[in-house]
């Protein structure tokens, strides 16, 4: 899947989003939607976020 087509449907769910819950709704997906590009980026290996979690080696 092209990076157009996952900015097209991102975009699609916003609307849908702030559409059917206002606001509220809008900023939630947005919360949600940067935790899942995290989370999902974490697992691909193309964002490192030891930084965030304050993982230090123990030894």
């Amino acid at each position: 899947m092209t990076t157009s087509t996952v900015g097209l449907i991102a975009g699609l769910l916003l609307a849908i989003a702030i559409a059917t819950g206002g606001f509220l709704g809008f900023l939630l997906a947005l919360v949600l939607g940067g935790a899942g590009y995290l989370v999902g980026g974490h697992v691909d290996g193309e964002v490192d976020l030891s930084g965030l979690l304050g993982r230090r080696d123990r030894g």
